[in-house]
Parts: C-alpha cells; structure tokens; sequence
C-alpha cells in the first residue's frame, strides 16, 4: 500500500517514454520476418469477436491466397477469413474460455527450407473480463482508549469474474473534505488508509473505489458522510445492578460513558433475561435514545437472577455502528408475596373411576415458595365442605420437575370437584387459585375448528370459541409420553404460539380446554410434529398362519410412537419371488395386507417400508415359501382317487357275482370228477358200423396189442421206458383213441413206442383221455372178440389226472407181473400185422353194448380174464 499524489511522478514519465522506446526497437528487429500479426500481444475479453491482420513484409513470393490462420493446433475455417488486399488478410475468432491461446499465420507454399521460417508468425491471445462495478462499500474507524483511531479501514463486495492472465485491481480513494487525498491499491476486497496526525472528527469524508484491470476501469457509487458516521465506540463500562427490597420487580441500572460528549454523543440499547435462558427481552429504543447513565427494568419477577447487558452509537439516526454488548450484570430481584398458582390437573380415564393429579408450575420458577395449601371440596356435599380444612403440601427442592405433584384423587365420571390452592413463602400467602372438575356428562363444549401446524421452529395453533358461551381464559396442554406442559392465553385469543421448549421428531398431542370460571371444559385435541423425518424403524413383516398356494396374509405391528418421527402416509409391501419384485402399498391404518396371484412352490422374499413426508425406512426381509397344493386340495385328490379305488372294486365284485361262471370257467377250468362221470360201455352185442378208413381219418386212435402171456416180455422191455411214458400221458395233447370217439374228437398227436414222445411230453394240457382196457384170453387190439367170452373196453371222457396205477409204475409193474403169469405167450405182431388185424376186426364188428362204470367194473372181474394197462402208448393210424 502506497500513497500517489495528485501530480505525476517525473520517474514514471521516463519509464514510460523508456517502454515505449523498447516496442520501436523491437519492431524494427522483425525485419527478418515476412509475415506479422496485428495487433502484437492483445489483451482479449471472452465472451467477444477479436479480428486480427496477418500482414505480408518484404517478399512478393507468396500473396495473401497462400496464407492461412491457426488457432493452438486448430486450423480456423476459410469461412472466417476476409482478404483486405494481395498483402493482408484478416481472420475473427471467438474468444472462449480463460486458458491462454496462440494464433498463427502461415504460409501453404513451399518456399524453400531456408525462409520457411521467415513466413511464419504468432500471437499470445491472453483472455479474461472487464471489472464489475464494486458494491456494499462500508467503512469503519473503532475506538483506542479514549479517542478514535487513526485507522480507517473500507470493505466492499467484487462484481464479475478474474481471469490469471487478466486479474483486477482495486484503489481505495479518501478525499478529506477536498484537503487530502489518500488512495490505496490492493488485490483484495478490503483496505485500509491511515489519516495524517488523528482522526478527522465532525468532517465530511468522500469515499470511493475503483476497478481496474487491462481491459477496463469502473468506479464505485461515492460516500459522503461525516467522519463521525463511521465511528464504532467501546461498549459502555461499569455496568451495575442494583435490587431494592421496596421494588420486588425492578432492578437499578447504571453504566458509564465510554467516550468524551466532545468527540461523540451517544445513545444506548439495554437487555435482559433470566438467567441460564437465552431469551433476552430488549428493552424499547425510544426509552433509551438520549444520552443518559442509567435505567430502572420494571415489571419483573420476584426472587428472580436477571443477566442485563447494555450497548452504545451515535445519537444520530442513520450514523455510527452500536458497539459490542457490555460484560454480563447478574442481580437477583428481593423476594414478594408468592404470585397466584397455576394450578392445572391431568386425568387417567379409567373403567368409570379416573385418577386425577393436581399439578402447579409458575411460583416454583421465581418464587421460594415453602409449600402449597390445597383444599378439595365436593360439589354435592355443601355441608361437609364448609368443615373441611386445608391440607399443607411442603415443597421438596431435591424435585427439579417441571411442575409439582399437589394431590392425587379417585374420581367417578359422575362425581364432581372443586379444588382451592395457595402458595405460601416467608413473605406472605399467594392469592386462591380454583379449579372445578365437572361430571363427565355436564362437561362444557369443546372450542371448535382447530388446528396445529409447524410456524417459524414452534407450533401453531388457531381455533375458534364454543358457541353462546362465554369463555374467561383458554390453556393448551401439550403431551409428549410422559411430559406434561402448558400455558394459558387469554379468552379474546384465536391464535397462540406454543411457548414452551419443543424437540423435532417428537409426536405432541395438542389440546386446547376452554375454561368457564375455573369449570374446564371439553378439550379438542391434534396430534402435530414440530419437523417431521424418516422412520428410524419400519414394522416386522410376518406371516399369518401358513401361505396358500397362490397368496399369503402378512401382518405386522404399528412401529412405537417414540421412533416414527413423523406421520405415517402410506406402508408400501414389496416382496420379490426368482428375480420378479412386486409392490402394494397400503394405507397408514394398515396392519395386514394379502399377496395374490403368487405362484405354487415358490419362495419369496418381502419386506415393508414406512413412508413419511420426509423419508422411508424398510424393515427386514421375512422368507416363505407357497404351497404345491391348495389347502384341502390333496385331501381332496386323495378322497376322490379312494372314492375311485372304491368304485372300482365295487364294479368289479359285481362283475365278478354276475359273471362268476365265465370267470370260473376260464381261471379254474372244471375238471369231472371221475366218480360222477359217464362212461360207455362197448359191447359185441352191438357192433358198430365199419367205414372204410381214409387218409388221416384214424386221427388219434391208439392200437394196443396184447396176448396172453406175452405181458412179462412186453413190460419188462418197456421198463426202462416207463418214466417217460408216465409223462407222455399227463399230455394234453393225447387221446385214448379208443372206440368211436376218438375219430370224433380233435387230432391228437398219439403216444407210441417210438422215441417221439420226447418231445410231445414238454406239452400239458388240463385234460387227459385215459381208457382202461378189460381183457380175455384171446384178446388182441381193439377189435373185440368174437368167441362167446367177452370183453369189455370201457372208457372215460373225464379230464381228471391218472389214476395211481399210472403215477405209480413199481405198483403197476407188480400188478402185470402177476397178469403175466396168467397171459399166454406169442409172437408179438408187427406194426402192419396189428394194422391188417385191426381192418379185419372192423369188418367183423357188430354192434356193441355200453354200460355204465358200476356194470363195467362188475363185468370186469371174471376169473380167467385179465387187466393189463396201457403202458405201450397210441401211435397215429
């Protein structure tokens, strides 16, 4: 910081006279060069064009078509040159941006690696903004001691924008009264000028600044004051409180200039407060607007500790700055007679008995109070109340509450109660404060229409009174969980301002009570919120019994009062199944909601969000899975499939019942029980009719050929072949071939003496034809014979298994063996000798005669006859 005097330096002519020599100089060393840019090293302001020459010196080799601009690395567009003539050419370029650029004029031609340096030419483009106009100009001179500094120190707000390249400077200018002028330079937004020997009391100061940089210069609006109008003094010294026993609401206070009426005439501004609270009442400035030394604060509390402070300025409106507050002065105020209670009361309803509390707050806070009397009378028994003697409530000062606890009753809904206190300290008794508490059903009418909302960090309230009733004062009550407050307003008031310490984002029930002559009337309540923020909790999510196979019952319970910070607008259900989440939202008095439409054997994720005005919160994440199958659904699967099971069983015993013959028939086949089966008697009396065979037409017939005699021979040849034979009889497959009806019957294959009847033994079938053969001496085939002797082939249809006789070959080689013995023995016949035998005997044959199985077994038994068996087999005719 310097000081320029109104005339110019003669050195600073000289330096200037020596730049410019320096420019020429330089000018005339560029001779070399063919191209040159005008103008040399400009000072640009963004946000303009800025046109620029490029111009051709000492060379007729290239024109101005040869030339060409660069911006930094950018070639600038054809577009944006202007020829002037063969030598020049302009180019205009916006200015943007406050980096520093080059622009560059060049050749296109070659013209040779010696001069190509030569046609080459560029610029600094340095960019930035012309200053602003300086606003908010204030300056200040602050008192040392006894007197105003020297020091003048000025502020003032910079307008616009600084670039580095181009940056603004300020000059502070004082001009004393046309005498002296004092100016300083600086970069910053304040500074400060030193006035020569002392401060110019009761002058006018001019006071300006000015903006300057490369591309502009602007002034400020000018000051023109009173030197004194910027002086700021030393707050007021010795400040005292002073109490006197005979003012019990008023304190003395008395300070001390803090500077001589000779260089300044002051004005004061006092305040005061209790103590520990920051609620400072100010106390009028008319009162206090002329030079005085003290002031009386009147209509104070009793036995209250009062904080004063007082400040000082110029008396002159407009001039001057107040000046600091003074030190704290604390003074209690003397002692009175306690103030009326504010006797109040808090009911907790019950089943039709309430307990109610008698509570008082106001003496407690400026008053020492030393107890309280408190007298509870019956509206209904007039007699016993005036015998009833007040009851002496002392005060416990280890209590810090907000009010005191007088009394606590039992009352009916239709009781009523009116309750007198007083309070009492060293000085004397308060003034009687009553209070009625009415039948429940006699109540007075509640005020009407109201309304709390958040005003400016406090609550507001406005209703408006009960009709034709005449109110003498209101309280509002506020409750937050167990805290209890109050104020009373009086009976012309429709709007009021809660007084009282609110916190945010805690829930106040808020009620106003229309009071009727100390009878409290109904009360009409909101609940409000100072401020409002997000839940610090959102409602558990579960789920209500078991889910279903498409939708699930959540439920949850409303989140405690003391974390919802706010009210409830709206709970929002999210629950997300795979990589699908879905939303409901559902109103605030919501406490359950349904999800549909979900799909089977899924497991789901949900969670719930809690939304205020201000913010959400979500709670954690319940997981349940939905069912296969419907409730009832597989219970109902199963009883139809049983139901089904069940018919179908009955459909079938039916079908069983009334077809049991063909079931029987073809699961049981009936085998005749050979008891009861017929059989055919043949007899020579009754020969049959012999037809002449025909190729295949013996189908099934059996020749067996027996002598007698011969049966040891046969049987002991056929021995070792009697296994199997046995097994070739239990053949399905073979016939008897015996008699007539073997022709009738289906082909057979027969069992012969021949080894095929290895193969036809692995073949049964459910009916077997056995015959038994009764022969006598002479016998021979199945050709009866015709001597007068005869015998009798009897035969069987019946399909029961062999007889023992056939199971058992040990027991019938001992029954031939003795039929041997009795059998003569002869040349067994050939398989065509018994083949002629049999076509002989067929012409022979007579009629025969049948007989039941009882005459044949009688006709069987002759005593020269003998039974042989038929071990041999049948062989196909």
């Amino acid at each position: 910081m310097y000081v320029v005097p109104q005339k110019m330096n003669c050195f600073l002519v000289l330096l200037i006279l020596l730049t410019l020599f320096l420019i020429a100089f330089s000018l005339s060393s560029e001779d070399d060069h063919h191209l040159v840019i005008v103008p040399q090293s400009p000072n640009l302001e963004i946000g303009t064009n800025f046109t620029a020459t490029c111009v051709i010196l000492n060379s007729t080799e290239v024109s101005a078509d040869d030339l060409y601009w660069k911006l930094s690395e950018n070639i600038v567009p054809k577009e944006q040159y202007t020829k002037i003539n063969k030598t020049a050419l302009n180019v205009t370029v916006l200015v943007t941006g406050e980096k520093l650029e080059w622009l560059y004029c060049l050749c296109k031609r070659d013209v040779g690696s010696l001069e190509k340096g030569t046609f080459i030419h560029g610029i600094a483009l340095k960019k930035g903004y012309r200053p602003g106009k300086p606003e908010n100009l204030s300056c200040m001179a602050v008192q040392e001691k006894h007197f105003i500094s020297n020091a003048f120190r000025c502020q003032w707000d910079a307008v616009g924008q600084q670039s580095r390249d181009v940056s603004t400077l300020y000059q502070l200018n004082v001009d004393v009264t046309k005498i002296r002028a004092y100016n300083v330079t600086t970069r910053e937004k304040h500074a400060q000028v030193d006035f020569v020997d002392s401060f110019p009391n009761h002058v006018i100061l001019e006071v300006w600044v000015e903006a300057h940089n490369k591309l502009g210069t602007i002034h400020s609006e000018h000051l023109y004051k009173y030197a004194d109008s910027f002086v700021k003094t030393n707050p007021p010294s010795n400040v005292q409180v002073t109490s006197e026993k005979s003012f019990t609401t008023s304190l003395l206070i008395n300070w001390t200039h803090p500077i001589a009426n000779v260089f300044l005439k002051l004005m004061y501004q006092i305040r005061y407060c209790q103590n520990g609270s920051q609620n400072w009442t100010y106390v009028p400035r008319d009162d206090t607007a002329r030079d005085i030394q003290s002031f009386r604060l009147q209509n104070l509390n009793p036995y209250t500790v009062y904080v004063v402070q007082v400040c000082c300025k110029n008396h002159k409106k407009g001039y001057g700055y107040w000046s600091d507050w003074s030190t704290n002065a604390t003074k209690r105020t003397p002692e009175d007679i306690p103030n009326k209670p504010d006797l109040w009361r808090i009911i907790a309803e019950g089943d039709g008995i309430n307990q109610v509390q008698f509570i008082c707050k106001g003496p407690l806070t400026n008053e020492r109070i030393t107890r309280f009397n408190i007298k509870v009378q019956d509206q209904r028994d007039k007699l016993k109340n005036g015998s009833l003697a007040p009851e002496s409530i002392p005060i416990n000062r280890s209590d810090s509450g907000p009010f005191t606890v007088l009394k606590q009753i039992r009352l009916a809904d239709r009781e009523s109660v009116k309750v007198f206190v007083t309070a009492v300290n060293s000085v004397g008794i308060s003034a009687e404060e009553s209070l009625v508490i009415t039948e429940k059903a006699c109540e007075p009418p509640p005020v009407r229409e109201l309304r709390v909302r958040p005003d400016g960090g406090r609550l507001r309230l406005d209703w408006k009174p009960p009709h034709g009733t005449a109110v003498s004062e209101y309280v509002v009550e506020w409750i937050s969980g167990d805290n209890t407050d109050w104020q009373r307003e009086s009976r012309g008031t429709r709007h009021a301002t809660i007084k009282g310490p609110l916190e945010k984002f805690v829930c106040y029930n808020v009620s106003v009570y229309p009071i009727y002559s100390g009878r409290v009337g109904k009360p009409a309540t909101r609940a409000a919120y100072l401020e409002q923020g997000a839940p610090l909790e959102a409602p558990d999510v579960r789920l209500k019994g078991k889910p279903g196979h498409n939708e699930a019952e959540l439920v949850w319970m409303e989140v405690p009062q003391t974390r919802l910070r706010g009210f409830i607008t709206n709970y929002t259900v999210f629950y997300k199944g795979g990589t699908e989440t879905r939303e409901i939202t559902v109103p605030a008095d919501s406490t359950s909601c349904t999800l549909k439409s979900l799909r089977r054997n899924t497991k789901y994720d949900t969670w719930i969000q809690a939304s205020t005005i201000n913010g959400s919160t979500n709670s954690s994440k319940h997981s349940f899975t939905t069912l296969i199958y419907a409730p009832g659904e597989m219970e109902g699967i199963v009883v139809g499939v049983s139901f089904g099971f069940l018919f179908l069983i009955i459909v079938t015993m039916l079908f069983c019942v009334y077809k049991k013959d063909v079931i029987k028939e073809n699961i049981w086949p009936r085998i005749p029980n050979p008891l009861e089966s017929t059989i055919g008697n043949w007899s020579p009396d009754y020969p049959l009719k012999v037809e002449t065979p025909k190729d295949n037409g013996l189908c099934g017939v059996s020749l067996l050929d027996v002598e007698v005699g011969d049966g040891k021979c046969m049987f002991e040849e056929d021995k070792a072949s009697l296994a199997l034979k046995k097994d070739k009889y239990l053949s399905e497959e073979h016939s008897s071939g015996i008699g007539g009806s073997s022709c009738m019957s289906s082909p057979r294959q027969s069992v012969s003496d021949s080894d095929e009847g290895g193969d036809m033994a692995d073949t049964t079938a459910s009916t077997v034809q056995y015959s038994s053969v009764v022969a006598s001496n002479g016998y021979k085939g199945q050709t009866p014979n015709t001597q007068p002797k005869q015998a009798v082939f009897s035969r069987s249809e019946s399909t029961q298994p062999l007889l023992d006789s056939e199971e058992n070959p040990d027991t019938l080689l001992q029954e031939c063996s003795r039929q041997s013995q009795r059998v003569p023995r002869g040349p067994r016949p050939t398989h065509t000798q018994r083949n002629g035998d049999i076509m002989e005997q067929q012409e022979e044959l007579e009629p025969l005669d049948f007989c039941s199985l009882e005459e044949d077994c009688e006709q069987v038994t002759p005593t020269d006859s003998s039974y042989m068996p038929q071990l041999v087999g049948y062989r196909p005719q």
